[in-house]
């Protein structure tokens, strides 16, 4: 049964993949055909076509390997100097440059000669590019809205799960008391198990972050605690004590290091809390910052990520992952002993961070990314305007397949670092569990 479920997992999560690249393809063809740019072909995938329908003047299909997908548009770079498409250099860079306008104006027939994507204005191009990473990003909020307020998110509450008889230093890392250690001002209150905190000092506390802010504020305070035990409220009091806790950064979320603060002494449990919109807003909001770091961050990652590969080091918990490893973990979700519903939840979610991922590689200004083509178009606009303030004779369209040597080595780099992925989420992957 638990191989079952695993299997079943990583089906559920190759078709939610192949959505979101049929999502992301679908921005690009749409805002492609609504701009008069025919578009010859439509694929989810890559490799051998598995279906495929032409419906109109393109063809929609299916390939055998699920790890990307793409649209052909014609005329995406525009022609040399000369007007030429099909000359070859025997320069390799040079021959880059050519075999690229070669290809974009393979399959151009007559009367296409207004309906070629360089042909279109900056803006409009601009648009079509940026169109497939927005869609990701529009459905990586759509699935998050859906789990933050329709399923919720583990956190901790303001329910105690255990109070602590005495006061220690977290820097401290032990978890028995000695006879030198004073006793904990929850302690000292009476607190209990199971306890729900509902205000503090008089102000109310529906979460955790709002309550451990006033904690930690409190040092050397008398303070009034209300409590709700078993349906009824009663008020404790104690006086706050100052201890070396654990550092939090400004959204809350602890951060390597212990500052001195207020200390009350008890551990909160950990519930499934929905959220409310300005909440999930501010979640959202968080991850993306989290995730722009996390890119940036990916070059010091490599070495660590070798040594887990080809090393004995352990694979760090932030270690890249790729589909891989995102698969086996969605199977470890469907083998996890948890309700139904946040088993979805963590599938949902998984595959809400997969998307944003894929908006915020492809908004990188690098060719083949679509980043790279919608700075293209920006350079040329501002080219073009810069030449009309100036008076001066309109420079024409970007010469966009000059940078396909560039495209080239981003591409060889990528494709470099996925196969490192792949083979560190082979032999060492990351695990949840």
């Amino acid at each position: 049964m638990t191989t079952l479920m695993f299997i079943l997992g990583i089906v559920v999560f190759v078709v939610g993949l192949l959505v979101s690249i049929a999502w992301h393809e679908l921005g690009h063809l749409s805002t492609a055909k609504l701009f008069g740019i025919r578009v010859p072909q439509y694929m989810v995938g890559f490799g051998p076509t598995i279906w495929s329908r032409t419906k109109g003047e393109t063809e929609y299909g299916i390939k055998g390997v699920p790890l990307g997908g793409y649209i052909r548009m014609i005329g995406m770079f525009p022609p040399d100097d000369q007007g030429r498409v099909s000359a070859r250099s025997t320069s390799p860079w040079r021959g880059m440059i050519e075999d690229a306008r070669s290809a974009a104006f393979e399959e151009i027939k007559p009367g296409d000669e207004t309906r070629m994507f360089y042909t279109r204005k900056p803006w409009k191009r601009v648009i079509v590019m940026f169109a497939g990473p927005f869609m990701n990003l529009v459905l990586a909020i759509g699935l998050f809205l859906t789990v933050l307020m329709g399923f919720g998110i583990p956190q901790q509450t303001t329910t105690v799960a255990s109070v602590s008889p005495c006061t220690i230093k977290q820097s401290e890392h032990r978890d028995t008391c000695k006879k030198s250690d004073p006793v904990s001002p929850a302690a000292k209150a009476g607190m209990k198990n199971g306890d729900k905190i509902v205000s503090f000092d008089g102000v109310p506390t529906k979460d955790w972050n709002t309550l451990s802010d006033l904690i930690r504020d409190s040092a050397g305070k008398n303070v009034a605690i209300v409590v709700d035990r078993k349906g009824q409220e009663l008020t404790l009091h104690t006086k706050i004590t100052e201890n070396w806790v654990a550092k939090k950064d400004s959204s809350g979320n602890y951060v390597k290091g212990y500052v001195p603060a207020g200390f009350l002494g008890f551990s909160a449990a950990t519930g499934v809390v929905k959220q409310d919109f300005g909440g999930s807003v501010t979640w959202m909001t968080d991850r993306v910052g989290d995730a722009v770091d996390s890119l940036a961050a990916l070059p010091a990652k490599i070495p660590a990520l070798w040594d887990a590969a080809f090393g004995n080091a352990p694979r760090q918990p932030d270690s890249p992952i790729g589909i891989v490893g995102a698969a086996r973990i969605t199977g470890e979700i469907a083998t996890l002993d948890i309700p139904a519903s946040q088993q979805l939840a963590n599938f949902v979610m998984l595959l809400a961070g997969f998307n944003l991922s894929l908006f915020l590689f492809n908004m990188l200004p690098l060719l083949p990314l679509d980043g790279g083509h919608i700075a293209g178009a920006l350079w040329e606009s501002l080219r073009r305007n810069v030449a009309r303030v100036l008076r001066r004779p309109d420079p024409g369209p970007f010469d966009v397949a000059k940078l396909m040597p560039v495209a080239y080595v981003v591409a060889g780099i990528f494709v470099c670092f996925t196969i490192l992925v792949l083979i560190a989420d082979v032999v060492n992957p990351v695990k949840i569990s």
